[in-house]
């Protein structure tokens, strides 16, 4: 079978071309040729195109044919909108922006994403609520609407934050920074609690085989993306310490002031939780984590020990000034905390609800009734 991946390396990318290849099919990529990947054998062929723009994917492509075209890079409105003449399948991948409440919670009621976050939750419907999420529903209708064409078969997922090699949002580098910096404390929001979906980058490409797999069941679905075993920030934290023999305490704040932990966050100024529900991946295509959550964090922190990212001046001022504000932060956390404690407050004993008489015929239980 002819497969072309558009992207291929990145953080999934390699991990996809390698299952292909284990799998017997001829297998080209498709990118920018920005970043070579050492993983892909010379026996994959590269194309080099920019697949944001019509007109360069249009020459790269012109005459050609393949089984199937996974894309997992570029301009996704795009592609959908050219690929049936090269193709019968597509499968797409993209992300969560185009839930509606995923930057601003308020935006639906009550407040906050649903808990767990299904395929058909309510989506950015302007460009004025939130562009960026806008342009990603477009691209995702885009590619529905070529299947209900009878243009190909399509399938599209839904993946969540990626950790791993390769990886161009490094959210897991900001902790082993921080540790390497030899620092005791982390500042995380509303104590480091909320639920953001991950997916170990080994174990979402499983996630796109499953599909290249099983074409009848996936066809003109979306699914959700991400690792099976879900963790809080602060167990985030607290396994990739353990894997560097180290320990950072979290200090606990409100998410507003929380900002040395906007990098983590993504930006995000709440702590609501954006945990996906992946119920349909597992049921419809059997999906499992290939790699446990901690020993992919532990393969994570390997990756940036031997490719640490390389950090500009205006990083490097950003992050003292991070530490600065987390130093403070815990100053005005314990100060808070000794007032906590002045408070004269007892501990409620718990009572189970239903009657536990001491004998037959007991007039009362243990609480009065």
């Amino acid at each position: 079978m002819k497969t072309l991946v558009i992207g291929g390396t990145g953080p999934t990318g390699p991990f996809v071309v390698k299952g292909l290849l284990e799998q017997g099919h001829d297998v080209a990529i498709l990118n920018r040729g920005s970043h070579e990947s050492p993983e892909l054998p010379n026996s994959v062929e590269r194309i080099i195109a920019d697949p944001h723009f019509e007109e360069t994917l249009k020459v790269a492509l012109s005459g050609r044919s393949f089984d199937q075209i996974i894309a997992s890079y570029g301009r996704l409105r795009i592609i959908a909108g050219l690929i049936g003449e090269h193709t019968d399948r597509l499968i797409s991948v993209g992300g969560s922006p185009g839930y509606r409440g995923i930057q601003k919670p308020e935006a639906v009621f009550p407040a906050g994403l649903q808990v767990p976050l299904p395929e058909i939750a309510p989506q950015i419907e302007s460009e004025q609520e939130f562009r960026f999420g806008f342009l990603v529903k477009q691209a995702e209708d885009a590619v529905m609407e070529g299947h209900a064409a009878g243009n190909y078969v399509a399938t599209h997922l839904r993946y969540p934050l990626v950790y791993g090699p390769r990886q161009p949002l490094p959210c897991e580098w900001w902790v082993v920074k921080r540790i390497l910096d030899k620092r005791k404390i982390i500042a995380l929001p509303d104590n480091g609690l909320t639920l953001l979906s991950r997916g170990y980058a080994e174990n979402m490409a499983h996630a796109v085989l499953l599909a290249v797999n099983h074409p009848e069941t996936s066809g003109g679905k979306i699914y959700n993306c991400a690792d099976t075993h879900q963790l809080t920030m602060a167990q985030w934290v607290q396994i990739i310490s353990d894997a560097m023999d180290w320990s950072l305490d979290v200090v606990s704040v409100p998410a507003r002031y929380a900002q040395p932990a906007r990098d983590i966050m993504l930006a995000a100024a709440h702590s609501h939780h954006q945990l996906y529900d992946t119920f349909a991946l597992r049921a419809e295509l059997g999906y499992e984590d290939k790699v446990s959550v901690v020993e992919a964090l532990g393969r994570t922190v390997d990756w940036y020990m031997s490719n640490p990212p390389e950090l500009n001046a205006s990083t490097q001022a950003e992050m003292a000034e991070q530490y600065r504000t987390e130093d403070r932060l815990k100053e005005i956390v314990d100060a808070t905390r000794q007032k906590f404690d002045s408070l004269p407050v007892e501990e409620k004993t718990f009572s189970h609800p239903y009657a536990h008489p001491k004998k037959p015929g007991e007039g009362t239980d243990h609480m009065g009734r």
